[in-house]
């Protein structure tokens, strides 16, 4: 993930972004994203930046948010100038682009991915470095539209595609073999012999899993770690000549 984020910055860094924010949510229910710890925000803002914008919640007071989880496709920021300016923002809105400017975060763009489940949510927003005006945005957007927008999109489709990285929803070898087994339909016995330790064991395993998850069913373990992309992933490994 760590690749794919940084050949994907590297471009729109050359374009005039080098501050870029994506998220992505499987859990979403109406404006909001769920557990913060179940969904991926990525950043190239430092970690300071990242606890005010993702960990504080700021980004869900923003105008561009309400625009993303409300629309597929993407847009300059120069209607938030307009709507700021008309008086059209809620008050939290018109607060949430007063500390955006304070920052220096004034222009950009936002993309807000389409998804084929009615729970899930992406969106990649591009700030305008500093000096760039909305108007030098729309000249950038009007010869790179293109460009921008397939970049973003094989990024963030080969990124949904990985296992979620987040310490709280790791899940050892043994737990993923079990919930695994489960999700084929085998039983606590059935498991139990397949893995070849006992049926406690498999217990064990299952409830550590549920643990990690934030669940409280086996069956709700297997449906969370099947969308986060923690189970019945193809483990790569390395060739005879890496080795040697």
């Amino acid at each position: 993930m760590d690749q794919v984020w940084a050949e994907a910055t590297a471009l729109f860094t050359d374009l005039g972004f080098s501050r870029a924010n994506y998220g992505f949510t499987r859990f979403l229910h109406k404006t909001n994203v769920g557990d913060p710890d179940d969904a991926i925000y990525l950043t190239t803002g430092n970690s300071d930046y990242a606890r005010f914008y993702f960990h504080n919640g700021f980004y869900a007071r923003t105008p561009v948010y309400r625009w993303a989880v409300s629309n597929t496709g993407a847009c300059t920021w120069k209607w938030v100038k307009e709507a700021y300016e008309a008086g059209n923002l809620s008050e939290e809105e018109a607060e949430a682009v007063r500390q955006n400017a304070a920052l220096g975060i004034r222009a950009g763009i936002s993309v807000s991915f389409p998804e084929t489940s009615t729970r899930s949510k992406g969106a990649l927003g591009l700030v305008a470095d500093p000096g760039l005006t909305h108007d030098d945005v729309e000249d950038i957007w009007a010869a790179h539209r293109d460009g921008i927008l397939a970049v973003a999109h094989m990024m963030h489709l080969r990124i949904i595609g990985l296992p979620q990285p987040a310490t709280r929803r790791s899940l050892t070898e043994r737990q993923r073999q079990a919930l695994e087994w489960v999700a084929d339909g085998k039983t606590t016995q059935d498991v139990a012999m397949l893995m070849e330790v006992s049926a406690a064991m498999v217990e064990k395993h299952l409830r550590l899993a549920r643990d990690a998850l934030s669940v409280e069913t086996t069956t709700q373990a297997v449906a969370k770690a099947s969308l986060l992309n923690l189970i019945f992933q193809r483990v790569e490994k390395p060739s005879l000549a890496a080795k040697m």
